[in-house]
């Protein structure tokens, strides 16, 4: 499973968006990530390609499996390592900022040995 930040982004924005809204379109994105529907078209072109998401007839966008499994997998390490690096005492922009970060480039070993330390700890 091989996909780059942004991509990566966007599948959670996706999934974020789905829980909220009863239907996501590229607008919708736009909207949520400040960018231009332009950049969010190509975006999703690529994610198209590469089965993470479909597209209806009517610009709605769901996603596949795999797209799930990857935004699942960034959301998790999103909402830990914010609530995480909160409890540390980092204020909580700060902290989401930095989850942000983190969550694209750590490794599985290296966040499932975090999340066990931390549920030790508890």
């Amino acid at each position: 499973m091989n996909t780059n930040e942004s991509a990566e982004n966007y599948l959670e924005t996706i999934l974020m968006l789905s829980k909220r809204l009863p239907v996501v379109r590229s607008v919708d994105i736009s909207n949520e990530l400040g960018f231009k529907k332009s950049s969010v078209s190509v975006a999703m072109k690529n994610l198209r390609e590469k089965n993470h998401i479909t597209v209806s007839d009517a610009g709605f966008i769901n996603l596949t499996a795999s797209g799930r499994e990857i935004a699942e997998m960034i959301y998790e390490r999103h909402e830990f390592l914010s609530k995480w690096l909160m409890s540390l005492g980092v204020p909580a922009e700060t902290a989401t900022e930095d989850a942000c970060k983190i969550e694209h480039v750590i490794s599985k070993e290296s966040f499932q040995a975090i999340k066990d330390y931390v549920k030790k700890g508890l």
